[in-house]
């Protein structure tokens, strides 16, 4: 596994760079036919080779229509936010990438970026084409966006009908019923469930949806982490607890460093359920599992808990401010925004619709489409728009992949082990925001 932590300072540090460096960068080119730009993809497919295999005729038909060449290049989840960071302090970067959502607020707060001022968003179709929601994610509440939503997304809890039906039980609706289900499923070899524990994105987000159900807030209302907090502790904890003291989870799953490897047990019918993002369903179908052989329904919180059932999830698109071909960059945030592209890319990639009217086409299943629908538009919660994000979820999102670690090679997590860790890494944030 990969660990890593942007070191403290490095976002100040970038904004000093930016603002010494860039100035006057980011202009007009005029024509932008024949020029070329370079473009940063996020890996959605079902691995690096599969995301060119998608994304380069629709790239091929961008040049066809604008004469603008696109050098693509595919960066995998565990590498991304690194290399952004990387481009942002040596001004280094591509014209256009992708990020995650999540990321947005910090990323704005470098001043790395292009904003959508009024008219670079008219450029790009208006902000009236996108859902709200989603929009919303482009930046910190009250400034210019500095992204804008590509691909949509949510968690949901995909669960093997067959091995449901051979157990005897059905779809869990609180954290209760989860639990006994993934036990009574947890035999033969097999497991009830699979997580991506070697993934410090993916613990982050369900440190977050966890916590969210128990009522608890990753910042206070000024900015400053609040990681040590009860409901904070108590949600990482009955997370881990699916390794440690429930044992549904094979402890192999420490090694999962992306979300992939856990939907391809999945999919071969080696666990009962995972946690995913509807994205999940263009790996499921490579391996060779039905629609039909699946279900799909919201993330349980306990009983009593809050229904918050995944964060706002997906993928935004970014301009880098001293790119030196903003025309050519603006018309192909435009171009990957459109209606027909959004159309081409949702299915091999199982998005949610970011645009206004669009219907999801991700899957057949119709029941499926309107489950994550559902939970994308009313049982998600955003990710703290806050400069220090990114750094939560590198610094508890590491802290995570340390906990499973040691469970899976036979040592405890005790709450007091989880809120001595989130000590530390409050304290490596708060040292950073000063």
């Amino acid at each position: 596994m990969r660990k890593r932590v942007i070191l403290a300072g490095a976002i100040a540090a970038a904004i000093g760079l930016v603002a010494a460096g860039c100035s006057g960068s980011g202009g007009s080119t005029g024509n932008a036919s024949g020029s070329t730009i370079t473009y940063w993809a996020s890996n959605q497919g079902t691995s690096l080779d599969n995301d060119k295999q998608v994304l380069t005729p629709v790239l091929d038909d961008f040049t066809k229509k604008t004469g603008i060449k696109v050098k693509l290049e595919v960066i995998g989840w565990n590498d991304l936010q690194t290399r952004i960071q990387t481009a942002v302090t040596s001004g280094q970067g591509p014209d256009v990438l992708n990020i995650g959502n999540t990321w947005a607020a910090s990323l704005q707060a470098t001043g790395a970026f292009l904003p959508f001022d009024d008219a670079n968003m008219k450029a790009i179709g208006g902000a009236d084409k996108f859902v709200k929601t989603a929009l919303d994610t482009g930046g910190a509440p009250g400034k210019t966006k500095t992204s804008v939503p590509l691909y949509g997304l949510a968690y949901g809890l995909y669960y093997n009908k067959a091995m449901f039906t051979a157990a005897g039980v059905t779809p869990p609706t609180t954290w209760e019923e989860l639990v006994t289900d993934a036990k009574k499923l947890t035999t033969g070899g097999k497991y009830g469930f699979a997580l991506a524990a070697g993934s410090y994105t993916e613990n982050a987000h369900f440190a977050f949806i966890n916590a969210a159900q128990d009522n608890a807030e990753l910042f206070d209302s000024k900015g400053n982490p609040t990681f040590t907090s009860d409901g904070v502790v108590s949600g990482i904890k009955r997370y881990v607890d699916l390794m440690q003291s429930d044992k549904v989870v094979n402890t192999s799953n420490a090694q999962y460093d992306n979300g992939v490897q856990a939907v391809n047990d999945f999919a071969k019918g080696k666990v009962a359920m995972i946690l995913n993002q509807n994205n999940a369903d263009s790996s499921i179908a490579a391996n060779g599992m039905k629609s039909d052989a699946y279900g799909v329904v919201p993330f349980p919180a306990p009983e009593g808990g809050q229904p918050v059932a995944s964060h706002v999830a997906g993928i935004n698109l970014s301009i880098m401010k001293n790119t030196k071909n903003k025309d050519a960059a603006l018309q192909f945030v435009k171009f990957m925004t459109s209606e027909s592209t959004q159309t081409t890319l949702g299915k091999p990639y199982a998005s949610l619709p970011v645009l206004n009217g669009a219907k999801a086409n991700f899957t057949d299943n119709a029941e499926e489409a309107a489950t994550f629908q559902k939970i994308y538009n009313t049982m998600s919660k955003p990710l703290p728009l806050v400069p220090a994000e990114d750094q939560f979820e590198n610094t508890v999102g590491k802290a995570m992949n340390d906990m499973f670690a040691k469970v899976a090679t036979g040592g405890t997590v005790s709450e007091a082990d989880i809120k001595a860790a989130l000590k530390t890494a409050q304290d490596q944030v708060e040292q950073s925001i000063g």
